[in-house]
């Protein structure tokens, strides 16, 4: 495992940037342990929905962690608006920085990640192979 931290800039996609970060270090798996920062906007899934919810305040990233494969990212976040009421889900695209987003990625060198469809879920699931290490 390598740490790998990362800091957004105000107006870069959240998501978007994660996803772009396995193609730019030539990997197939990571996972997000922590972010914080701000964002303009949010587009947040809350669970039992189909579509993202946009929250447009001043928002404070609290929390956010998931997992970066090739298929793309599996996010959850937790923001808190200018009253402190805090909204939590999945994190979709349009997700804009506002000041600074600081993440720490752990990236897997010998680890690929995939998203197939589970049968006994009904979605597409995080599926994890090993990969000899590249020398």
């Amino acid at each position: 495992m390598q740490a790998h931290p990362l800091r957004l800039s105000p107006g870069d996609d959240l998501r978007v940037a994660l996803e772009d970060v396995l193609r730019q270090v030539g990997l197939q798996a990571a996972f997000v342990i922590q972010g914080i920062g701000s964002l303009s906007v949010a587009q947040l899934r809350f669970a039992g929905n189909d579509d993202p919810t946009e929250l447009r305040h001043d928002l404070e990233i609290l929390t956010l962690a998931g997992s970066l494969s090739p298929d793309g990212a599996h996010l959850h976040m937790s923001v808190a608006d200018p009253r402190g009421q805090v909204f939590g889900g999945h994190v979709a695209r349009g997700c804009m920085v506002r000041t600074t987003a600081e993440i720490l990625l752990a990236l897997l060198p010998e680890h690929r990640f995939s998203r197939e469809h589970d049968s006994g879920s009904g979605f597409m699931e995080l599926v994890i192979r090993s990969e000899p290490p590249t020398q």
